[in-house]
């Protein structure tokens, strides 16, 4: 089981995140919430992680605006955690997220998975931050964020029918980064990875992790 720490960014901020895996790994991971904060199943993300041998965390990026946010997969739960998201500046993100990696980085290499508002988080550290990877999974905001140019490799996961990032911008998204990998899941919707939502698609999800894992290995050695 993991436990509950507390980090402090670069301007003073203090955030709590949620830790698990043995000191002693040879890589660390960053998992990045969605806009249901640090709640049961991201926690069980940071646990599986811990389970592949990296030291993983999960960083409270709502703290800013609203400490403590652990919502469920309700309509009243995305609406309350859209609310909460409108409340935090994007640009302060990658000072979170850096406490994160400080935090579990020191002599390893690290990497970045986010997922729907943090998959729009994970592309901006990707630039931000010095990490060695990133993967976003449906990352809404990327297509705001199309002339941010990542600075490690980065792997993107995408579902066919979200309706809320249209194939459009997916596209537009690879034609301006030929570099990052690109992956769309046929018959996918957002949220395609969490095994607690109406979303769920259990053969989208294990593809999209068996390819994390094999980018991760790649990137981080192990």
């Amino acid at each position: 089981m993991g436990e509950v720490v507390e980090l402090e960014a670069a301007d003073g901020h203090r955030l709590s995140a949620y830790v698990a895996g043995r000191l002693d790994a040879a890589a660390a991971v960053v998992i990045v919430q969605e806009v249901f904060g640090v709640n049961a199943h991201i926690r069980s993300v940071v646990e599986t992680y811990a389970d592949m041998g990296y030291l993983a965390i999960a960083p409270a990026m709502f703290d800013r605006a609203q400490r403590g946010v652990d919502l469920g997969y309700t309509p009243e739960g995305l609406q309350t955690g859209l609310a909460i998201r409108s409340q935090v500046d994007w640009a302060t993100t990658p000072l979170d997220i850096s406490a994160a990696v400080n935090s579990v980085g020191q002599s390893r290499p690290v990497a970045v998975v986010g997922y729907c508002f943090g998959g729009g988080v994970a592309w901006l550290a990707a630039n931000h931050v010095p990490i060695q990877a990133a993967v976003c999974y449906y990352g809404g905001q990327i297509r705001d964020f199309i002339d941010v140019a990542p600075r490690c490799p980065t792997m993107l996961h995408f579902g066919e029918l979200d309706p809320m990032i249209p194939l459009d911008d997916v596209a537009a998204i690879a034609a301006a980064h030929p570099e990052v990998e690109v992956h769309v899941y046929d018959g996918a919707d957002h949220g395609f990875n969490c095994d607690i939502r109406d979303s769920y698609h259990p053969s989208a999800a294990a593809l999209a992790q068996q390819r994390t894992n094999e980018f991760l290995l790649l990137h981080l050695g192990g």
